[in-house]
């Protein structure tokens, strides 16, 4: 029997505070939620900077691994549309889950998304000295860290601001990724049937085959790359009408970012001169080869803007998670009163301060671990949220004014097969380093948290005014 929290039992709980001094400002519509989305999901960078490791791995397979991640997001993206117009909080996928499966759930859903949103910007930010190289040559560690403070200064400001800042990132980088892709397609060496062919460099100089199960267990890393889709659900509490406009925003953002990645990936597959060429990953490399080191150099230059826009939007997603976990009395009460307080332009200002500032250590860190445990998360997280969203028509949320997925329940039970069977397929490093953090956490859920179920991890569900 799950332990959990309605919204409609949170505000007679005593230690509530006044809802008025925890509210964000509702103060975007579909177009500038759109816009922090897709910076969120920072197509270029992830383009540049994640999709060169799939090439390593997974040679010619990566735009087929890719495809096939984006086709298990749309379910994962329904289950997050229809749970994230029910449960309008800057909680996300915890608040979501807490009211759905209970409590212990959202907790620990809580603690994978944690650790997404910690270690996925230093990740994207160390890329940013392998795109100032024509201009200046840095240290990838001091760099990310040197991003992830400028993204912290930035993620204190008003978050309309913040969008329109965004936004003019977002057009240079797509515009990065269509050029590569224009160059790509102009200089074919090989035929679309080259995408299926499943081969990769081999370290003996000859050529290896990639196995299928090689694409299962890159499909975690492939999730990942379009994961910055849900931000639309973080961002919930701050956008206008929030029951029409979450689902709108997170299947837009989902369509418009697959396009944007899956196609300069076919290009490259089809455009680079050998398979040693696509194995090593160096896009760069082979801009300036299809053209010339100007050309190659703007999109350096391109990339490495997006990676700060994506570094911006990250602060700004993760500072909400850490706000709203303090809202919500997951910590002992000074921190809960630190992590929820407001500044002057209605930002999570202590919340975003202790999301960056860590981020920029992270940079430190070595990269491939990261890689794994953001994976192993990314893929752990989807399965949680998909069986809640299996849950998420019983009792009163049967009748809750909100966007319904199609194929319910098939939708969220195959997306359960699918992950669960990924997830086993994950290197054992990366799970023990996964499953050792949310052992932990399920300790301290069982000696500090349950205890005191009545005054602390009250998953509040904000009021929609115009609901």
């Amino acid at each position: 029997m799950t332990d959990t929290l309605r919204p409609v039992d949170t505000a007679a709980l005593p230690e509530a505070p006044e809802a008025g001094t925890r509210k964000l400002k509702r103060s975007i519509g579909v177009v500038g939620g759109t816009l922090l989305t897709l910076s969120c999901v920072t197509p270029a960078s992830t383009l540049f900077v994640v999709v060169p490791d799939l090439f390593g791995s997974l040679g010619t397979a990566t735009a087929l691994t890719i495809a096939i991640g984006s086709l298990l997001c749309i379910a994962v993206a329904f289950c997050y549309s229809e749970l994230g117009t029910l449960i309008p909080s800057a909680g996300g996928e915890y608040a979501m889950v807490s009211t759905m499966a209970g409590r212990l759930a959202g907790w620990l859903v809580f603690v994978l998304s944690l650790l997404v949103v910690m270690i996925v910007p230093p990740v994207i930010a160390m890329g940013t000295a392998d795109y100032l190289a024509p201009v200046i040559h840095l240290d990838p560690s001091l760099a990310g860290a040197g991003v992830m403070l400028l993204a912290t200064l930035a993620g204190l400001l008003d978050l309309r601001a913040n969008a329109w800042i965004t936004g003019v990132f977002l057009v240079l980088e797509v515009i990065a990724a269509a050029v590569v892709a224009v160059l790509g397609f102009a200089h074919a060496e090989r035929g679309a049937g080259s995408l299926v062919s499943m081969q990769v460099a081999g370290s003996h100089g000859g050529t290896d085959t990639v196995t299928a199960m090689l694409v299962v267990s890159g499909l975690a890393i492939a999730l990942f790359v379009t994961q910055g889709f849900s931000t639309a659900v973080y961002l919930s509490e701050e956008l206008e009408n929030p029951r029409r406009n979450v689902a709108r925003t997170v299947l837009a953002t989902l369509a418009i970012s697959s396009v944007i990645i899956l196609v300069p990936v076919v290009a490259i597959t089809l455009g680079a001169s050998d398979l040693s060429e696509l194995t090593g990953g160096d896009i760069s490399a082979m801009v300036t080869a299809w053209s010339n080191s100007a050309v190659g150099t703007f999109v350096s230059l391109c990339v490495a803007l997006a990676i700060i826009n994506a570094g911006i939007v990250m602060v700004i997603q993760n500072s909400r998670v850490l706000f709203a976990s303090a809202r919500d009395k997951a910590w002992p009460q000074p921190v809960n009163d630190v992590f929820s307080r407001l500044g002057r332009f209605g930002s999570p200002w202590v919340a975003t301060l202790a999301v960056g500032i860590p981020g920029a250590a992270l940079c430190f860190v070595n990269l491939d671990t990261l890689y794994g445990v953001t994976g192993v998360s990314v893929t752990g997280m989807y399965l949680l949220v998909a069986v809640a969203a299996l849950l998420a028509r019983r009792g009163a949320h049967r009748h809750t004014p909100a966007w319904r997925m199609p194929l319910w329940p098939a939708m969220p039970v195959l997306l359960i097969g699918v992950l669960a069977y990924i997830l086993s397929e994950q290197e054992t490093q990366y799970l023990l380093w996964t499953g050792g953090i949310t052992a932990a956490a399920t300790l301290y859920w069982a000696l500090y948290l349950r205890p005191r179920r009545d005054t602390r991890w009250l998953v509040e569900i904000p009021e929609d005014e115009r609901a």
